[in-house]
């Protein structure tokens, strides 16, 4: 679709709308080249009318294709397709070019390209190419492709996975072997050709009260759109398609509808699979972290009766770091997957430094503590902020360790954690060529400064520090950074690649 929007507007002088309707055509497609069982090629005029750009293409997957390369870019001189200026300039149809027009004015032409070949039709490709026939139809009509909310969540079934074709009446005119194999599978005991799709399937879903309504107006073939019916046996996925085509010469054809079928019980099942596993490990998560808040509330018990300072700071700095996990597990078990909201994380983390701050401060912070903040991302690029919980475990406890550091020795008055991720491009010269490669990667960056009396000429890096180094250099593949501050204070930067 973007390749259509780029060439649309650099060759062509068709409007957003214009293009808009072609980007609809093209994602239901697809459709018609299996129905058709032909190639389809996306024709636009260009804005010096000398001739046509081809801006999409699909291939059939009900028949091989007689367009073996890619031909979207291409340029087609006006005269060099009788046919398709034909379909341009006098906006009638035949049965390989069908012109598109909205507003009385032509803005593309669909080339079918079909196999040369003769076949033996059987009453499948029949029942297709019928299909097809009324489907191009209303593609000339400007009827396809039908626009609808019903289902626009689920995949749709392709012609390969089950077809029916429904009278005026909602009474099933065909269906192919797929389908029925599928509706054998939800209970279907009888032969379903003259029945009405809509009640067969009302007594298939064994299920009390009223049909869903969306599946209802699929169902009947009152409007397009897509549908699920589901019981204890099999789920099938159901789109309908309203066929209207007053102009039709052959009885029966030209009205009803076409209703594509495809047994989805296994993907189902396999989503309701995943979906338990989730569950039961978002619990998991959350079991862990009561467990852990218990732990810092003992350790929090024993600290307030310990009688030897370097007691109680070494019991608050373990309450501390198992509280830091627990912040983890708790993002964990509320949101689905392996990934958290490190924002989220930073701002929990703050929140309990700032509880414990009292039990270790002894800076210009006073009993109090000192004001801690956290400002947002510098990055340019990827800062949702979700991270991996192999990058977030380890981040996090790192984070803790040098927040109580800065509020345990800086004597800060301000303490800010700015957080972020960056993309970096790095360029190595090529000794061979001489030329430059790009590479490089993204990393999350954590940056804690403070306003305190920085770092002492003797400084070597306590307990502290050498948790945090073995965090981010040794589990994460990372890099710490401690400094002085340029405005007084001590900087630590955390860099962590996310690879």
């Amino acid at each position: 679709m973007a390749r259509l929007s780029a060439l649309a507007e650099e060759r062509t002088d068709l409007g957003d709308d214009e293009v808009a309707w072609l980007q609809a055509l093209i994602a239901e497609w697809s459709l018609l080249a299996d129905l058709s069982m032909s190639d389809l090629v996306l024709w636009l005029p260009t804005w010096n009318a000398a001739g046509l750009v081809a801006a999409a293409f699909v291939r059939p997957t009900t028949a091989p294709t007689t367009v073996p390369d890619d031909v979207v870019g291409s340029f087609l001189p006006r005269g060099a397709d009788p046919t398709l200026d034909r379909a341009l300039s006098v906006g009638t149809a035949d049965s390989t070019a069908f012109p598109i027009t909205r507003a009385g004015r032509v803005i593309a032409v669909v080339a079918r390209h079909g196999s040369p070949n003769p076949r033996v039709a059987g009453q499948l490709e029949e029942v297709y190419q019928h299909t097809a026939e009324d489907l191009f139809a209303m593609l000339v009509s400007g009827d396809f492709p039908t626009r609808s909310t019903l289902g626009a969540d689920l995949d749709g079934p392709r012609v390969g996975d089950g077809l029916v074709r429904l009278d005026d009446q909602g009474r099933v005119g065909y269906a192919s072997p797929n389908a029925v194999s599928a509706l054998r599978r939800l209970g279907l005991a009888v032969d379903v050709v003259g029945r009405d799709l809509r009640d067969t399937l009302v007594r298939l879903a064994h299920r009390p009260g009223a049909i869903d309504e969306g599946l209802s107006e699929v169902a009947s073939g009152h409007a397009a759109g897509r549908a699920q019916i589901e019981n204890a046996e099999a789920t099938l996925l159901l789109q309908g398609i309203p066929i209207r085509v007053h102009s039709s010469r052959v009885p029966g054809r030209g009205s009803g509808a076409l209703i594509l079928v495809r047994d989805v019980t296994e993907l189902r099942r396999r989503e309701r699979a995943l979906l338990s596993k989730d569950a039961t490990i978002r619990e998991i998560h959350h079991r862990v972290k009561n467990n852990l808040q218990t732990v810092a509330a003992l350790l929090r018990l024993q600290a307030r009766r310990a009688h030897h300072e370097d007691t109680r700071n070494a019991l608050v700095e373990a309450e501390l770091r198992i509280a830091a996990i627990a912040v983890v597990h708790e993002a964990l078990s509320a949101e689905p997957g392996d990934h958290v909201n490190f924002d989220e994380v930073a701002d929990r983390i703050i929140q309990v430094v700032r509880e414990l701050a009292p039990a270790f401060a002894t800076g210009a912070g006073g009993q109090q503590g000192p004001s801690i903040q956290r400002t947002g991302s510098t990055a340019s690029t990827a800062s949702s902020g979700m991270l991996a919980t192999d990058v977030a475990m380890p981040l996090a406890m790192a984070c803790a360790e040098v927040l109580q550091n800065a509020v345990e020795h800086a004597a800060a008055a301000h303490i800010q954690l700015e957080l972020g991720v960056v993309s970096v491009i790095a360029e190595t010269a090529d000794q061979g060529s001489g030329q430059a490669s790009t590479g490089g990667g993204s990393s999350v960056v954590a940056r804690i400064t403070d306003d305190g009396l920085g770092l002492p000429t003797d400084f070597t890096p306590g307990l502290g520090l050498q948790i945090v180094q073995s965090l981010i250099e040794e589990q994460c593949a990372g890099q710490v950074t401690v400094e002085n501050g340029s405005g007084g204070g001590v900087a630590v930067t955390l860099t962590v690649p996310l690879a």
